[in-house]
This record gives C-alpha cells, structure tokens and sequence, in this order.
C-alpha cells in the first residue's frame, strides 16, 4: 500500500495541471490582498466599513481549484489510456483509488490550510486597526472557522475524485462539482417550506459554518444542524462519490 501511495504522490506531483490548480487557488491571496487595500481605503474615508472576510468571500476560488485536482486524479489517466497500466501494476482498484483519495486529502488540505491562513494574515495585517467588520475576532477564535473551510475544499477534491471514477470524463464531472457547489443550493432556496430549509441545510456551501456552530438564521430560517451532524453530512458528500466511483471502477474494465 505504501508503494502505491508513494506512486500516488508522484503522478499527481509530476502533471502541470496540478499546479496550475494549485496556482489557481492560490489566486486567493492576491485577491484577498486586493479586497483589503480597497475595504481599507473605504474605512480611512468613512471612519468604518462592514465588509466580507476574504477567506470566506474567495474560498468558492479555492474549493473549484482544488477540486480539479480530484478530477484530473483519475479522469488524466483515462484520458490518456493510463489507466490501463495502473490496473495492471495495482489489481486492486480498491487500493488504487484509495491510494488517490490519500494523496488528493493530504495534498488538498495542507494547500487549501495555506491558503486561508496566509489570506488570513495578510488582509489582517492591512486592516491593522481600521473598522472593516472582518477583523473583530482574534486569531484563535477564527482557526475552527479557517481548519473547516480546508476540511470543505478537501471533501470536494475527494467528491470530484469519485465522481471522475464514475463518470471517467473530466468535463462531466467538472459540471457534477459546480452543480453541487453552486446550483443545488440555489435550487433548494426555491422548494416550498420548510424543504427548503431543511433540504438547504445539507447542501455542501451550508455545511461549512455550521461545522462550527454558526446560525444560518438570514439564511435558513431557524434550521441548522449542530456542529456534529454537520461534519457527519460534510464527510457523506466524500464517501458517497467515492463508493460510487469504486463501484463503477469495479464495474467496468477499465
């Protein structure tokens, strides 16, 4: 297992497209910077300003970004007839995919930890004293809040991994992951109460906060589910893609 883990690591290190992913979501940084200077410049002039925190108001960048990662883990080898080989060199394709699952978690998370935390740092230390609403908290208080948006971003590269297993095309489940990420939460706002709350409640962008107890009040009505059962909900999204994805793996010849 450690051999195939370790081959892991270096077809998905060797590929230009994983770091141009990794250059894409680290766009967040720049982007955070960005929004600072200009928050910033609006608090100077208005004495305060209520403003987005980047980490948050940037972390879809980051979630799509990373999510590419999980896809092209599995769809590359498709595509290019890889994946043949890699049958052949690891009969097994329940380790196979694992051993991609272990790769794109810990890759994916420590990217995704870096990320915030640097566009954390970086839009403090340009607020510095200034009113802008996002830095009112102290740093302790916002690492369960920056570790649970890591944890989203690494769900979703493992739901593009399965979902690239089941449907073996990088632009089908490209499209699976935006739909998640994007379009059935929109979908679920629209149901007939109260299944648009308690359906909203378990889309993927709402389980994020609630990770960490927040109230989705102005959102969700009253409906939330409590830190526990939104973690549980969160790690079902990966754990379904990737059984759907070993199941169609096993399922198929190549």
């Amino acid at each position: 297992m450690r051999a195939v883990v370790s081959s892991e690591r270096l077809k998905l290190r060797s590929v230009a497209s994983t770091h141009y992913a990794l250059g894409a979501a680290a766009l967040m940084v720049v982007l955070g910077v960005v929004w600072s200077l200009y928050v910033s410049g609006l608090a100077d002039e208005r004495g305060s300003v209520r403003a987005a925190a980047p980490e948050e108001g940037f972390l879809p960048l980051v979630q799509i970004s990373l999510a590419v990662i999980g896809v092209l883990a599995i769809t590359a080898e498709h595509a290019t007839g890889m994946i043949r080989t890699s049958l052949t060199v690891v009969p097994r394709r329940d380790v196979l995919l694992f051993a991609k699952a272990a790769i794109v978690t810990v890759m994916t998370f420590a990217a995704a930890t870096a990320i915030l935390m640097t566009t954390y740092a970086a839009s403090r230390l340009i607020a510095g004293e200034r009113r802008l609403g996002f830095n009112e908290s102290s740093f302790a208080g916002n690492v369960p809040t920056l570790l649970a948006s890591a944890l989203s971003v690494t769900v979703l590269a493992l739901v593009g991994l399965g979902l690239g297993a089941a449907v073996r095309s990088t632009a089908a489940a490209l499209v699976s992951v935006v739909s998640l990420l994007f379009v059935l939460p929109g979908i679920a706002n629209y149901l007939p109460a109260p299944w648009n709350t308690r359906i909203a409640a378990f889309m993927l962008p709402n389980l994020t906060p609630q990770l960490t107890g927040e109230r989705l009040s102005s959102r969700l009505g009253d409906g939330i589910l409590p830190p526990w059962a939104a973690l549980l909900a969160l790690l079902a999204y990966a754990a379904v893609a990737l059984g759907v994805g070993l199941h169609m793996l096993n399922k198929r010849d190549v």
